[in-house]
C-alpha cells in the first residue's frame, strides 16, 4: 500500500517551461538501474548541477526560496521518450503532484501508475500559478482529489480537473495495480469458477 491521497495543500515549485522532455527530467545515463530508489537524486540533473557536480544556484529545486510537494510546470510536460524513470525521479524528489496545461500521455500514464497525480488546468490558470507563486513564494495550492479540483488560495480561483476513475479510485485507497488485483482475487476467482 502507498500513501493514499486525499486532499493536498502545499507550496509549489515553479518550473514556467514549456516542452520539458523525459530527457531533461531524468538523463539517458541513469536509466541502467531497474530500482527506482535514488532517482529522485538525479532529478533534472543537467540543470540542477554543473559538470563538476556543483549545484546550480540559478536552478529552482536548488533555491531555497521554493518549497513544496507540488511542481508547476510549462505546457506539454513529460514529451519526448516513454522512459517510466522520468516518473520514478519526479516521486523519488518528493513531489505528489504535477500541474501543466498538457502533459505527454505515456507520461502522465506513468506519472499516475506512481503515486504523482497529473493536473492539467487552462493556460489561464497556470499563468495565474506561475505569477501568485512569483509574487508570492510561500502561496499554497489545494488539490482536492475526490473534488477533483484545484485551488489557487491566494487568489482563491479554482478549476476543475479530470482523471480515469479506476487511478482516482487507486490513489485514493493507495493501491497500485497489483494491489487491486489482490484486493479484488476472491471476485477474479468467484468469475472464473462461474464461466468455466
Amino acid at each position: 500500500m502507498k500513501q493514499k491521497f486525499n486532499i493536498i495543500t502545499s507550496t509549489c515549485v515553479p518550473l514556467p517551461l514549456e516542452n520539458v522532455d523525459t530527457d531533461q527530467i531524468i538523463p539517458a545515463r541513469f536509466l541502467k538501474a531497474t530500482d527506482k530508489s535514488g532517482f529522485g537524486d538525479n532529478l533534472f540533473r543537467d540543470w540542477r548541477y554543473d559538470a563538476d557536480g556543483n549545484p546550480r544556484k540559478d536552478f529552482v529545486l536548488n533555491d531555497p526560496t521554493y518549497s513544496g510537494c507540488i511542481l508547476v510546470a510549462g505546457r506539454n510536460f513529460g514529451s519526448g521518450s516513454s522512459r517510466e524513470h522520468a516518473a520514478w525521479a519526479i516521486a523519488g524528489y518528493g513531489f505528489r503532484v504535477v500541474i501543466s496545461s498538457f502533459f505527454a500521455d505515456i507520461h502522465k500514464n506513468n506519472e499516475l501508475n506512481n503515486f504523482v497525480l497529473p493536473v492539467v488546468v487552462s493556460e489561464a490558470f497556470l499563468a495565474e500559478l506561475f505569477k501568485t507563486i512569483a509574487d508570492d513564494p510561500k502561496m499554497q495550492v489545494e488539490v482536492d482529489l475526490p473534488r477533483q479540483k484545484v485551488t489557487n488560495l491566494s487568489t482563491g480561483h479554482s478549476e476543475t480537473f479530470e482523471i480515469n476513475g479506476y487511478k482516482k479510485h487507486c490513489l485514493m485507497q493507495g493501491l497500485d495495480d497489483i494491489d487491486f488485483l489482490l484486493q479484488n482475487k476472491e471476485k477474479i476467482e468467484a468469475w472464473e469458477r462461474q464461466n468455466r
